[in-house]
């Protein structure tokens, strides 16, 4: 049984991160990943949004995370020559009702950090983006968009040039607890098995993290959480919007409403939409998008953008959300190292949904210093 000093399970953003930052502090690194593509599950099937750190309960990992992440994110992106632009985005109310809100959700913002915002009105709404019809506003200049791959590509290249291995198509089938680290059990496409002893594991794999958790022996199953899909489908736009921000209703339970983001390109997406799974393994996903369920999004988007045409929206892609909490209940990250479920050398990454992305730097960073404590 060969021996290593750090797994790394999972290689979309957030396992990428994680092992650049283990491979800059002089860990020996290898990257155990599924697929046959890093980066190709929950980090390719997201709006690629920088977000700046608003809507997140103050205190919560996930504001904590996601503004220091925010800052890191874009300094990496300047400097690794990363694809992104801070183009900003504007929070809409098309309901005096939503009005009512934006003092709220601003005054969120201010507590978790993020100290740019501006509530606008309908005239300064309308100098910014003539074609967008809202009662009020918040404008966000910090929010921006990122190339996710470009960005996985040059996570992995850094952990890399650091001494780390990645291993594509591998799938980790069983662990256990041994006094000298953690046995997994890997198991190749083809069916080959071997088995590595790892000093230090980091369990990244997103959608399927419970499930690889609850296949190490000797972990507790209280330290596991059940895992729930929130399936969220895009749609993208015939023709170029007339935005050159990215347009967010106020948010609503589950997601942030049918919002229109843009790529570098300039090309506009609508969604995500919320449709809960009844699924309870992630293997049983599908990401197929129902051309049908565009019907809804027209209603929404016509809120805040009465001239979108009929017919305008096709499938684009779709993506799920990591949930470890149900319908109807919101949870935090959950970033479990020694101190939480008493195992040497452990830390699970569970419901590391939106923002993810943004957060990820700084997921990497909390990651190392949970096992330097």
């Amino acid at each position: 049984m060969d021996t290593i000093d750090c797994a790394v399970i999972g290689a979309g953003v957030v396992g990428l991160a994680v092992a650049r930052e283990l491979a800059m502090a002089g860990r020996e690194v290898v990257i155990i990943e599924r697929e046959s593509r890093i980066g190709s599950v929950t980090s390719s099937r997201n709006s690629e949004v920088i977000h700046a750190g608003i809507y997140y309960p103050t205190g919560s990992a996930k504001a904590r995370l996601c503004f220091a992440g925010r800052d890191l994110l874009y300094a990496y992106c300047a400097g690794h020559h990363v694809p992104h632009l801070r183009c900003g985005k504007l929070i809409v109310a098309t309901s005096p009702a939503q009005a009512d809100r934006l003092p709220e959700i601003h005054a969120r913002a201010i507590a978790n950090g993020v100290a740019d915002l501006h509530l606008l009105g309908r005239a300064e709404i309308h100098a910014l983006e003539p074609a967008l019809e809202c009662v009020a506003a918040i404008l966000s200049p910090s929010t921006g968009i990122v190339d996710s791959h470009v960005l996985a590509h040059t996570l992995l290249g850094d952990a890399e040039d650091k001494g780390a291995v990645l291993a594509l198509r591998s799938n980790v089938v069983r662990g256990e607890l041994m006094s000298e680290g953690i046995c997994l059990e890997v198991e190749t496409a083809d069916g080959e098995k071997s088995c590595v002893l790892a000093r230090t594991v980091v369990n990244a794999a997103g959608l399927f993290a419970p499930e690889v958790a609850g296949r190490i022996t000797g972990l507790q199953a209280g330290h596991i959480p059940r895992p729930y899909f929130a399936k969220g489908n895009y749609y993208s736009l015939s023709g170029r919007a007339p935005f050159s921000r990215l347009v967010y209703p106020v948010p609503e339970p589950g997601g942030l409403g049918v919002h229109l983001t843009l790529d570098l390109g300039g090309q506009a997406k609508f969604g995500p939409d919320v449709e809960w799974l009844s699924i309870t393994v992630a293997d049983d996903i599908s990401y197929d998008v129902n051309p049908g369920r565009a019907n809804s999004f027209y209603a929404e988007v016509r809120k805040y953008w009465p001239a979108i045409p009929d017919g305008a929206l096709q499938p684009a892609y779709a993506g799920v959300r990591p949930k470890i909490a149900p319908r109807g209940m919101e949870s935090d990250f959950a970033i479990h190292g020694p101190k939480t479920h008493a195992v040497a050398g452990l830390i699970n990454l569970f419901g590391i949904e939106s923002p993810g992305l943004t957060a990820s730097l700084a997921i990497a960073k909390e990651v190392l210093a949970l096992l330097v404590e």
